[in-house]
């Protein structure tokens, strides 16, 4: 049934002498009371400026007030804020998201506020452009250039008309002053250009045309939908999913396209405006404060048409939301571990139900929370299951590393580098993939052993040569690289453990000569503009060999890359984490799916000491079916998500003694009965992380317990020390 909105006449106003409640973007327990003011009319929704204390907050009218406080006490609404107002829509978010995470609203409208400046509308520029009916003056071959360039086209600032004409801002003002130019005020920013669903884009397939019709028609219906977009690497969902944008475009709605890294978005934007005719809005942490107040308010004002952003992205003030794409929705960079700790792909479902519209959850590997809803029928499948444009899906070969053995202090088998060699001579590319950064994990003293350590967290420094450093990946703190051993004073005695990408980038410079070899990490492409640049010396093939972590793992296509070389495929499978198989399952064959994306063909190489382990040998067989039935049966044999509820308590503090001291008195008042069991307390495997103490509690319950109302009342037993935080994370994806 098409969504029902509510005309402007249905919006409750609320008349001066009124009582409303405001909520205000601060973990508080709930809305505060104010008044309504002679000469103000407010409306749910309206951001408005209160007083709190000794200072000015803004905070969001939510409706009518229901506290029990004496008139004398309430203060008065100072003004409404020239902004447009947040959804009805995305109130109910917001309450619904707090509600689920159990944290405070205020703590969940914050993200929606993001961006505090944009609540005013940014003063008008003074723009210059030429008057039809100037009077006479005297004409110098400067003040002609610029009389000539701003008749045409719109009005321009002196400074860009100045630069434009080549001459001095003084010459602006002086055809001002005589009458040749206008002043005129123009909008600070202007609006985003609108993307144009008409657009053709590529030829599709007979399964892809299938696909995008009938992701159309689900967008077309305007009703709650939740589709698995699930095809192979290279399959090209995301042309698929384009014709749903289209569609959403041609309707006058907007969308949302979430993207799991910032690096990943460089390529899908090029992608998206080559085939819409103009760029998305994005949103991302790399985005300076101008830009993010710009983009803020275009999706309030729904000028932004199309965004597409990091899991933040989901809490702006969309005024009107028709589509939401999950692109890789299996990704773990979707959980927010800090604040408010949701999962976005989950949240974005939710949003799509309140707002009664489509989503899409596109992936080649897709969760297996996914894949279960898909089999009881809560989401539907859509499958593509066969490369675009006739490139096959590359071929896999598993090197035992028991067997085929490097030389000692090296990390590539004989085997890999003479496929490596193989490749370059054939012209082609290479990736060779490590999920570590920086140059060693481990740096240790050969004489007395001592092994560096962060002193503010359960972490190894990991050493970054080509920095001189020592860092925690962490919590930042780093070092320079010591001549001598702290512990012995011993010197030229530390050696470095284990390889990192920059280490593994030594010896493929070593081993192959001439090669260009560029490292992809996150430490050299922190943002969208390097990931471009990178993107583009792989495309005009400027690199030979790419040495990369997860980040180049996924989503990129890169034509004469053949060859993908995963050089610790173990590195994943240990340790106790629930998903540590899924995990890597899914980061191996995205990694594999780099592979032969064109029409030359590709192979992965995969180095392991486990070449036995059920995901090793899944990936080797491409039965990606069978690892997911595999591992859902483990899964359901022992009661875990997504066949059971998990709930992490993680108590944290400076002083360790009241930490363990909150930690027990938790751990006695657990709940307990039928289908509820409390793991812990215990200290979590990162003991200390940034300076805070860190011990962890687990609840595991059956799927109909009321997980988030039994911790309410857990919680409400005990009390706690200021300097002890206790942080809920529903639906753990990390045990760190």
């Amino acid at each position: 049934m098409p969504r029902q909105k509510k005309s402007e006449s249905e919006i409750r106003a609320f008349a001066p002498g009124d009582r409303v409640a405001v909520l205000l973007p601060l973990p508080l327990a709930g809305a505060y009371d104010y008044r309504v003011p002679d000469g103000l009319t407010v409306s749910a929704g309206d951001f408005v400026s209160v007083p709190l204390g000794n200072r000015v907050a803004a905070g969001v009218v939510w409706g009518v007030a229901h506290g029990d406080i004496a008139a004398a006490r309430i203060k008065d609404i100072l003004e409404v804020l020239d902004c447009p107002p947040l959804p009805e829509v995305s109130r109910r978010f917001v309450e619904w998201v707090a509600a689920y995470t159990i944290h405070a609203p205020g703590g969940v409208l914050k993200m929606a506020m993001s961006v505090p400046d944009a609540l005013s509308p940014p003063k008008p520029l003074t723009a210059y452009t030429a008057n039809p009916s100037r009077p006479d003056f005297r004409l110098t071959p400067a003040r002609a250039r610029v009389i000539e360039i701003a008749a045409e086209g719109p009005p321009r600032t002196a400074t860009e008309l100045a630069r434009e004409a080549a001459v001095g801002v003084g010459v602006i003002k002086g055809l001002t002053e005589v009458g040749a130019l206008l002043r005129v005020q123009v909008p600070a920013v202007a609006a985003p250009p609108s993307p144009d669903p008409h657009q053709v884009g590529p030829e599709l397939s007979a399964d892809q045309q299938t696909a995008a019709e009938s992701l159309e028609a689900l967008t077309r219906a305007e009703a709650f939908s939740v589709t698995l977009l699930d095809g192979v690497p290279g399959s090209g969902k995301t042309e698929v999913y384009y014709q749903a944008v289209a569609e959403a475009l041609e309707m006058g709605h907007q969308v949302l396209v979430l993207l799991p890294e910032i690096a990943l978005g460089s390529q899908w934007r090029t992608r998206f405006e080559k085939r819409f005719g103009a760029p998305p809005v994005e949103w991302h942490s790399d985005l300076s404060q101008g830009q993010r107040r710009a983009a803020w308010r275009a999706v309030a004002d729904g000028s932004a048409r199309v965004v597409v952003g990091a899991r933040s992205a989901l809490f702006l003030p969309y005024r009107d939301l028709g589509l939401i794409v999950v692109d890789e929705e299996h990704d773990g960079a979707f959980k927010q571990e800090e604040g408010v700790i949701y999962n976005a792909r989950d949240m974005a479902v939710v949003r799509a139900q309140l707002g009664g519209f489509a989503i899409v959850l596109a992936s080649a590997t897709p969760s297996l929370e996914t894949v279960i809803n898909v089999e009881t029928e809560r989401y539907t499948r859509l499958h593509l299951p066969d490369r675009h444009g006739g490139a096959t899906l590359p071929d896999v070969e598993v090197i035992d590393m028991l067997i085929d053995k490097p030389v000692p202090g090296r990390w590539l088998s004989p085997a890999l580098v003479t496929r490596i060699h193989q490749t370059l001579a054939a012209g082609e590319q290479v990736l060779l993939f490590l999920n570590r950064r920086g140059y060693a994990p481990l740096t240790l003293c050969r004489v007395c052993g001592h092994r560096f350590q962060c002193p503010r967290c359960t972490a190894w420094l990991v050493e970054h040569r080509r920095k001189s450093r020592l860092q925690c990946h962490h919590c930042g703190f780093n070092i320079g690289l010591p001549e001598r051993c702290p512990s012995c004073d011993a010197e030229d005695s530390l050696a470095a453990c284990g390889p990192g990408v920059e280490r593994l980038a030594e010896e493929v410079t070593a081993t192959f000569e001439g090669a260009r070899i560029a490292i992809a990490a996150s430490d050299n492409i922190a943002t969208p503009a390097a990931a471009a640049d990178l993107i583009s010396r792989i495309e005009d093939h400027q690199i030979d060999i790419i040495v990369g972590t997860q980040i180049v793992a996924k989503g990129y296509h890169f034509p004469m890359l053949t060859l993908v070389g995963v050089i610790d495929a173990d590195l994943g499978l240990q340790g106790g984490d629930l998903r540590a198989a899924e995990r890597t399952f899914q980061l191996l064959y995205q990694v594999a799916g780099r592979a032969g994306r064109a029409e030359r063909p590709g192979r992965v190489c995969v180095q392991t000491y486990m070449a036995e382990h059920p995901v090793i040998a899944t990936l080797t067989s491409g039965d990606r079916d069978l690892f997911l039935q595999t591992e859902a049966e483990a899964r359901e044999s022992v009661g875990m998500p997504p066949f059971g509820r998990l709930v992490a308590l993680i108590v944290s503090g400076p002083i360790e003694a009241a930490v363990d001291a909150t930690a027990r008195d938790l751990g006695r008042a657990a709940p307990n009965g039928d289908g509820v069991t409390v793991l812990g307390p215990a200290p979590a495997p990162f003991a200390l992380l940034r300076g805070r103490h860190r011990r962890r509690l687990l609840l595991k319950a059956e799927r109909r317990v009321n997980v988030q109302k039994l911790v309410r009342v857990w919680l409400a037993r005990v009390r706690w020390p200021r300097t002890v935080q206790v942080r809920v994370d529903v639906d753990p994806y990390g045990f760190f």
